[in-house]
């Protein structure tokens, strides 16, 4: 069985990573509006780990014996002025979700709970993948994204990410 607190932080970060997808989900749609299939197609890419972060969370606490309690997902709010707007808010939200894993990890680390640990050493990793991808985004945009035959070959590159499930064993 887990400590209360642990399994009270896992239930909320499922919630989280599915907000993550919407959010992500949100930029896709700006993207195909401006036209941009391949940063849409990033971001659908990138809503589809958010939601399979989820998942393996929610067969943790399956696999421990302990109820899932889904969150209300909120409705993404962001207003978007520009093309790299969502981009920098990517990072934000990506550094937000590194704080709140932290929170996990130490709530775990404070309880002696080594299996929730090494578990979240998975999602530590993770974690900083996300803000390096993002902010390797946002440091591309600058550089072509004023330019619009790079921002093509850009958005060219961003088409051709292809999705890896994640290999996480629980």
């Amino acid at each position: 069985m887990l400590d209360k607190k642990v399994k009270e932080l896992i239930n909320e970060q499922i919630t989280w990573e599915f907000y993550s997808a919407y959010l992500y989900l949100d930029f896709a749609n700006y993207y195909y509006d401006q036209g941009l299939d391949g940063f849409a197609h990033w971001y659908d890419v990138q809503a589809q780990e958010e939601r399979d972060h989820a998942m393996l969370m929610r067969q943790y606490l399956i696999n421990n014996g302990e109820r899932v309690t889904f969150g209300e997902v909120a409705k993404p709010d962001k207003t978007y002025n520009g093309l790299g707007d969502p981009l920098k808010a990517g990072l934000e939200h990506e550094q937000y979700v590194t704080s709140l894993i932290n929170k996990i990890y130490k709530a775990a680390d404070d309880v002696d709970d080594y299996r929730t640990m090494q578990c979240f050493d998975w999602f530590v990793k993770e974690q900083g993948e996300e803000e390096k991808n993002a902010d390797d985004l946002i440091k591309k945009f600058k550089l072509f994204g004023s330019d619009p035959k790079a921002l093509y070959a850009l958005d060219q590159e961003l088409m051709a990410r292809v999705y890896a499930a994640p290999t996480l064993t629980l």
